[in-house]
C-alpha cells in the first residue's frame, strides 16, 4: 500500500442479500489496476476502509480469503450514513478501498494446531474468511482439527447460507449453527453461543480458540472458553470495534495503550488482560 490515506478504486461485481431483513449484504469486488491487486496482500482478519466516494468510508474486514484471487468480498450491515450509501451501490459501480490494515489472525502459528472458531452475528464474517483459508485444498493438511461454532438471533439471520450448506457436508470440519430463536422450518440447535460451547466442549489440547462477535457474546463466552480449558494465550479474539482512521492516528479504537486498528483487531485474551476483561 503506497498511501494509507488514498483510497483505490474497485468495481463491484455481485451483491448479495445475506438477511432476511435485507440489511446485511455481501459485496464482491474486483481491481481494476493490476498494481492495486499486486499490492494488496492481506491474511485473514485484517480490515479495509471501504468508502462511498459521496458520503466517506468506514472499516470493514474482509470476508473473503487471499486463497480467492482477483476479489475481495465484504460483508456490511446497514446502520448508517456510509452503510446506507454502500448498500444502494449496484452492479459495476466503482467504491474506494484503502488497506489492508491491521494484523490479522497468525495463520502461521496456526499450522499444526486444532482450530477452534466461535461467531455470532454479523461479526462471523472474519472467521468465515479464516475457514476459507484454511479449507482451501493447499492449506487444510497443514491444519489440524477444524471446529466451527457460529449462531445468530434467528435463522434468516445466518449468513453465508451456500458456505455454511458446502461446510455441513465435509468430513474434515465440525460445524455447530445455533439460533437464539426458532421459526417454523429450524431443525436445528437453538440456544446461545456459550451454552452451545459449553454443550459441545471442544477439546483444549494442541488447540487455539478464535472468538468474533458483539461485545455481549465475547463477554459471556470467554469465561466458558475457560471453563473448558483454553489459555488466555491460546485465546484469539476479533475486535473490530469503533475503528475510524485505520491507521493508528485518530484514537477513535484505544483500548488501554493499544489500538485497534494497528496492534489488532486480533488479540489474544493474554495481551488484552487488564486492559479490556476481567480475567479473574
Amino acid at each position: 500500500m503506497k498511501n494509507p490515506y488514498i483510497p483505490f478504486p474497485m468495481r463491484i461485481d455481485n451483491v448479495v442479500i445475506e438477511t432476511d431483513d435485507r440489511d446485511i449484504k455481501t459485496f464482491s469486488l474486483s481491481f481494476i489496476h493490476k498494481e492495486d491487486e499486486a499490492s494488496f496482500a492481506y491474511i485473514p482478519g485484517q480490515f479495509a476502509e471501504l468508502s462511498d466516494f459521496n458520503k466517506g468510508e468506514a472499516p470493514f474486514g474482509m470476508a473473503s480469503s487471499p486463497t480467492q484471487k482477483g476479489s475481495l468480498e465484504f460483508t456490511i450491515a446497514k446502520a448508517g450514513v456510509v452503510t446506507t450509501a454502500l448498500h444502494n451501490r449496484e452492479v459495476g459501480e466503482i467504491v474506494g478501498v484503502r488497506g489492508p490494515l491491521g494484523n490479522g489472525f497468525p495463520v502461521d502459528t496456526l499450522r499444526g494446531k486444532n482450530i477452534v472458531m466461535i461467531g455470532g452475528g454479523f461479526g462471523f464474517s472474519t472467521l468465515r474468511a479464516l475457514t476459507t483459508f484454511v479449507l482451501d485444498e493447499a492449506n487444510r493438511p497443514t491444519f489440524g482439527d477444524i471446529t466451527v461454532i457460529y449462531g445468530a438471533r434467528n435463522p434468516g439471520q445466518l449468513l453465508y447460507k451456500d458456505d455454511l450448506e458446502q461446510w455441513g457436508k465435509r468430513h474434515d470440519l465440525n460445524l455447530y449453527l445455533t439460533v437464539d430463536s426458532r421459526d417454523d422450518e429450524w431443525s436445528g440447535r437453538v440456544g446461545l453461543i456459550p451454552q452451545i460451547t459449553k454443550e459441545i466442549a471442544p477439546s483444549a489440547e494442541n488447540a487455539y480458540i478464535l472468538v468474533c462477535g458483539p461485545p455481549v457474546m465475547i463477554k459471556f463466552t470467554l469465561p466458558v472458553t475457560r471453563e473448558i480449558g483454553f489459555l488466555p494465550e491460546r485465546t484469539l479474539l476479533s475486535l473490530e470495534m469503533r475503528m475510524k482512521c485505520g491507521v493508528g492516528m485518530c484514537g477513535r479504537c484505544n483500548i488501554g495503550s493499544k489500538y485497534v486498528c494497528t496492534d489488532g483487531p486480533v488479540f489474544s485474551c493474554a495481551q488484552l488482560s487488564g486492559l479490556l476483561f476481567d480475567e479473574s
